[in-house]
């Protein structure tokens, strides 16, 4: 519906022809009247594009595939974030939608409101305790080891609709304490693959990642010496 061939690379023919929630993030974040914003106010995204517009590696063409996918995914991730009526998603299909990762349990955009991605991703592990946290403590957790934010992009598109198969990092500067765990100034990147099957208007019907859960909660926490109390 929305793709043409073009040498080679699928693209659209204009920005303008796709839906809002394949768009850039900030486009849906003013389309917002009567949206029930988490704290009661619109999400800013400031800082932290500043940080990701000098930090990315990859600039995807306008209407690439590539760029579709990643305004998706970074307008999903924005409104798991902060819209808490999941009715009011855009980037999925609220009735079917369902999120795993590693071959888990797979969960819906209710669970995601109340226990939050970061509880959902890690679950529980020597160096995690998702049963324990809440949706706000986890999130200030990781906000305050990451105070320039724990960015993501895509890499790179493998395969197309209807099952869109991406690669992907997530990554950050570990400038503040986690856990009680002093900063080390280092650049902690996770990697990764996800599936995510859309429909012919490219909303979200399900989605399951993988990656090493383990990965950025070892390097937030091994080696070093607590902060004092």
């Amino acid at each position: 519906m929305f793709y043409r061939r073009c040498r080679g690379e699928t693209t659209v023919a204009t920005t303008q022809d796709l839906p809002l929630w394949v768009q850039d993030r900030e486009a849906v974040i003013q389309h917002d009247e009567g949206v029930q914003w988490r704290d009661g106010q619109r999400p800013d995204y400031s800082r932290t594009n500043t940080f990701l517009e000098q930090e990315r590696q990859c600039n995807h063409a306008e209407g690439s595939l590539n760029a579709i996918a990643h305004n998706l995914v970074r307008v999903f991730e924005m409104e798991a974030s902060f819209k808490t009526n999941p009715q009011q998603w855009l980037s999925i299909v609220t009735d079917k939608f369902r999120m795993s990762t590693n071959g888990g349990k797979a969960y819906t955009a209710e669970d995601i409101v109340e226990r939050g991605t970061y509880n959902l991703f890690l679950e529980d592990s020597d160096h995690y305790r998702a049963s324990e946290e809440t949706f706000e403590s986890s999130y200030n957790l990781f906000h305050n080891a990451f105070p320039d934010g724990f960015h993501w992009e895509l890499v790179e598109v493998v395969a197309g609709p209807p099952n869109v198969v991406f690669k992907w990092r997530h990554w950050g500067t570990f400038k503040g304490a986690y856990k009680g765990y002093q900063p080390t100034g280092e650049t902690i990147e996770v990697v990764g693959l996800s599936i995510a099957k859309v429909t012919e208007d490219l909303k979200i019907e399900s989605v399951e990642h993988f990656f090493d859960t383990n990965n950025m909660l070892m390097k937030l926490t091994s080696g070093k010496c607590p902060v004092s109390h």
